[in-house]
């Protein structure tokens, strides 16, 4: 397979080469102008002998604007034919792509990005010159030699509808929940977003055909066949039921006892594989992601570690969460259009050296149990459901403060990693170390990241001390990053987007802005889920996040059910703003 998507972003002006190609220009305006400055990044993502896909990025270096629309032309005959996250026209060689509702505010810095597919003949070079709201930035870029070949193979002719694609996400329209969207649509503000893809979560087994007058798995398969039209359409599922789920949790427990791995897989995986192997849904491309929560808590929440929990011992002697894992990929994976991505937690969890290699080597034995093998992972996921920051652009982990290095910090404490991209792209390296596929590709979950509004902060802290620094500095504003129920002060982080960064497939919105991580109190309720104290703004703490406050927002639902409350901050605290 080739996933010339997942390639580095080269640093050099104006490389040209056959796929993978990238035009960075940069410039400032002349006195006046209404967008001083601005830096875009082109890059071809995928080619093949008459199309291609693309990825552009704008950064406004100049000062803020409300929205934005960038022009270029092509040298050749290029057509583009698709977009997204823009609306893009063409007349002859030129092209303009304008800002959409929800990406047209840049601030001083800050970045958009949309893609599309398009047509050739002969050469496929890339522009060089680009306007931002009518303002050059650059002359000319002067291109640097082009490597002899391309870092990995092209396809010669682009993947058939429906069949396996290196990145599912690239090219592909991704589906739209219809009932997220009618709630988010109903809050104030709430169509800036309503229009965004969300993962469809089956937390049960009665989520498989509906509960409650919810919609089913055929359902929604159904309008994602709507939605498609002609194109490619990528529909998220979260497969999320395993025996004694999420052991250190008690918010998220499931219906299954820890040894109902029998019911498991007969009732709930088996009916999930016989739907999706319907011959009617072969032309959607299927992103699974495969049990969030409970693989790393065999890691960090056993015996032997100071936040050991006894149904986490549990899981652990009776390898269900092993077994559940590995049959779910073996009977999913069988199916030629699904793509399955296995959750592997996020760095404020795994991100310390204890953790990260011991559950890279866990989730190997996950993925090769039960008669799978690697070859059943297309990739993994991290944050799901989760807050931490995508990039800390304030601080790095190898940043020192009067001879004292930040990993010392009270936030850090001794983590490796600052974000959840840094994280990501590590430990997508590690799992290819242990066997994985060299083209493995990772999403991150940027539903709830955000961390914007007027707490974000503009530049490092003070150098008084490493916790100054980091303190001031950080986007993530959670009391403790142990902290993972209904955060105040979250905002809704960057919209789903293919191919953003080397290695990694997407960003995406797999856990639904708006729907609860927890109820603030006990709730009776027929979904087997129990209430956590991480989830009441009153606790106090455990060793999982350092005897800390909560930070959980009060009068919360149960896990799952609608929280206007907090979809009304992730739209207050949105970063990139709405």
């Amino acid at each position: 397979m080739s996933r010339t998507s997942r390639t580095a972003l080269l640093a050099a002006l104006g490389l040209v080469t056959a796929t993978g190609a990238t035009a960075t220009v940069l410039g400032t305006a002349s006195a006046g102008a209404a967008a001083p400055g601005c830096k875009v990044e082109y890059r071809v993502t995928n080619q093949w002998n008459t199309g291609f896909g693309a990825s552009v990025v704008v950064t406004n270096t100049g000062d803020p604007v409300s929205a934005w629309t960038l022009e270029w032309s092509y040298a050749g005959d290029q057509k583009v034919t698709q977009g997204w996250n823009a609306t893009i026209t063409q007349s002859g060689p030129a092209v303009t792509a304008k800002s959409l509702s929800y990406n047209g505010s840049l601030a001083t810095g800050g970045s958009a990005s949309f893609g599309f597919n398009g047509s050739y003949t002969g050469s496929n070079a890339v522009p060089t010159s680009f306007k931002l709201n009518g303002v050059t930035c650059n002359d000319s870029v002067p291109p640097t030699t082009p490597p002899t070949t391309p870092p990995t193979t092209p396809p010669t002719t682009p993947p058939p509808a429906g069949t396996k694609a290196d990145n599912p996400y690239a090219g592909a329209k991704v589906y739209v929940n219809p009932e997220w969207s009618a709630k988010a649509a109903a809050e104030p503000g709430g169509t800036k977003v309503s229009n965004q893809p969300t993962g469809v979560w089956l937390d049960r087994i009665a989520a498989i055909n509906g509960a409650n007058g919810s919609m089913g798995l055929r359902a929604h398969l159904d309008e994602a066949l709507r939605q498609k039209g002609g194109g490619e359409l990528v529909v998220q599922l979260v497969i999320y039921n395993l025996p004694g789920r999420d052991c250190a949790a008690l918010a998220s427990n499931g219906e299954l006892g820890p040894t109902e791995i029998g019911r498991y897989k007969t009732e709930y995986i088996d009916p999930i594989a016989a739907i999706l192997a319907d011959p009617k849904y072969a032309g959607l491309r299927i992103v699974t992601t495969v049990e969030i929560d409970s693989l790393p808590n065999l890691v960090t929440n056993v015996a032997g570690r100071p936040t050991e929990t006894a149904n986490c011992n549990v899981m652990k002697e009776n390898g269900n969460y092993i077994k559940g894992v590995g049959y779910a990929l073996a009977k999913l994976g069988a199916i030629p259009n699904v793509y399955n991505y296995v959750d592997a937690g996020h760095h404020g969890w795994l991100g310390w050296d204890s953790n990260f290699g011991p559950s890279a080597e866990l989730f190997k034995q996950a993925a090769t149990a039960e008669g799978s093998t690697v070859a059943n992972v297309h990739g993994f996921i991290v944050n799901t459901a989760n807050y931490s920051a995508l990039k800390e652009e304030n601080f790095k982990i190898t940043d020192s403060v009067n001879g004292t290095s930040v990993r010392t910090s009270k936030w850090i404490d001794w983590n490796q990693y600052t974000d959840e991209l840094s994280y990501a792209q590590a430990m997508r390296a590690k799992l290819v170390s242990l066997g994985f596929d060299s083209n493995l590709g990772m999403l991150i979950d940027t539903s709830r990241n955000g961390w914007g509004g007027a707490q974000r902060p503009t530049g490092p802290g003070a150098t008084t001390s490493v916790d100054t620094y980091v303190n001031g500095g950080r986007y993530d504003r959670r009391i403790h990053l142990g902290n993972w129920c209904n955060q105040a002060g979250a905002g809704l982080g960057e919209r789903p987007q293919a191919a953003p960064a080397a290695g990694i497939d997407a960003y995406v919105w797999m856990k639904p802005p708006g729907e609860s991580d927890g109820a603030s109190k006990e709730i009776p309720n027929n979904e087997g889920k129990g209430f956590d104290r991480m989830c009441d703004p009153t606790y106090t703490g455990n060793p999982r996040n350092g005897n800390s406050m909560s930070g959980a927002l009060p009068d919360a639902p149960i896990s799952g059910q609608w929280f206007s409350a907090q979809f009304q901050e992730l739209l207050k605290n949105a970063h990139p703003a709405l």
